[in-house]
């Protein structure tokens, strides 16, 4: 078993309404007044009303080379991780050296070494600290980092594990791009990171938090093509198919029964739902397929709301305000879930400590 014992949300430093985005991102990616009309159609309806960037607005334009936008990657993303890294452990109160393992993800920019090395020197973690970098995961990250953490830990009970997620999508911009799945992005995704520290079963000992109890990840057939990158000479390009939700609601159910099968617990035991923050569509799917309450997902709903999504980052930023809001009560079970590209799923059985055991 694994302990989460705190998680440190951070966001890009220049927030903007979305009408603002809408006027001065759109022109940037179609001058057709027709396609200009569709963008500010699904970003009314996308459900977010801000979101943070990276840049200031006005810079964007003058954005067109994949290496000047990966540069910025490197140098924002950077200190946007360290100062999650930092808020982090504070919280955790550790010290940098005391971190055995990390592992940083993203999938809006690239480096070698990547990010996660020039933390080391910045933050001051120890030089034999166990690193692993992952990119490729996208929006599902946030949820496999915690369990792949998770599974270090179980093999180092006396350890510290930090998990590191930077995403801003907003430097992925693709000029002159104005396909529908283009289109919906822009109006979507937001810039920021996060940092979690976990605690093997040992080390955790007389800490409150999230106990790990078990963990699932699930690969969808025949959905490869409906979620990611394609890659080119300017930079990332989306792929978002239009049925994501439909494979949601065909999947999910079926991985968050396996995941809580085997420690004898029941869909209506599950007292807080941490959900990635993927769109309306997608919460609205997960929502009907869990047969969970009209507010059950609030949370993520009130994420997309304020940040948009932030790809691998936003479940994490969603279990910042669970934790925040008490929630789930002690010895209660939460249920953490997100999606990326393949399609792909991962899903995280929580318990509160203290309280019963509710597991049977």
């Amino acid at each position: 078993m694994s302990r989460v014992v705190a998680v440190a949300p951070v966001l890009a430093g220049h927030r903007y309404e979305q009408a603002e985005i809408s006027a001065r991102i759109g022109p940037l990616l179609s001058s057709d007044p027709g396609r200009l009309a569709t963008l500010a159609r699904f970003h009314e309806h996308s459900g977010v009303r801000t979101r943070h960037f990276a840049l200031p607005l006005e810079s964007y334009a003058g954005l067109r080379s994949f290496g000047d936008a990966n540069t910025l990657f490197q140098t924002i993303g950077t200190e946007l991780a360290e100062a999650a890294v930092r808020a982090a452990l504070a919280a955790a109160d550790l010290a940098p050296g005391d971190v055995d393992f990390l592992l940083f993800t993203t999938v809006t920019g690239v480096g070698a070494p990547s990010i996660d090395a020039a933390l080391v020197e910045r933050v001051g973690l120890r030089p034999d600290v166990k690193r692993l970098p992952s990119f490729g995961l996208g929006c599902v990250a946030g949820a496999s980092g915690i369990a792949r953490a998770h599974d270090y830990l179980a093999g180092h009970p006396d350890d510290v594990a930090l998990v590191v997620s930077v995403e801003l999508c907003s430097l992925t911009i693709q000029h002159g791009d104005d396909s529908p799945a283009n289109l919906v992005a822009s109006g979507l995704f937001g810039d920021g990171a996060a940092a979690v520290v976990m605690l093997g079963d040992r080390r955790a000992a007389d800490r409150d938090g999230l106990d790990v109890l078990g963990t699932r990840s699930g690969l969808y057939p025949d959905t490869t093509g409906m979620l990611g990158w394609d890659v080119g000479g300017s930079g990332f390009r989306i792929v978002l198919g239009a049925g994501m939700g439909d494979v949601v609601e065909a999947h999910v159910r079926a991985d968050v029964d396996a995941l809580l099968a085997p420690h004898g617990a029941a869909l209506t035991e599950v007292a807080a739902w941490v959900a990635h923050a993927g769109g309306p569509r997608i919460l609205e799917a997960a929502t009907r397929a869990l047969m969970l309450g009209e507010h059950a997902l609030d949370r993520s709903r009130r994420s997309l709301a304020a940040v948009g999504n932030l790809s691998s980052s936003s479940v994490l930023h969603v279990l910042a305000d669970t934790l925040a809001d008490g929630a789930p009560p002690p010895g209660g079970l939460a249920v953490l879930f997100a999606f990326g590209p393949g399609v792909s799923a991962e899903s995280v059985l929580l318990r509160r400590t203290g309280g019963p055991e509710p597991c049977r």
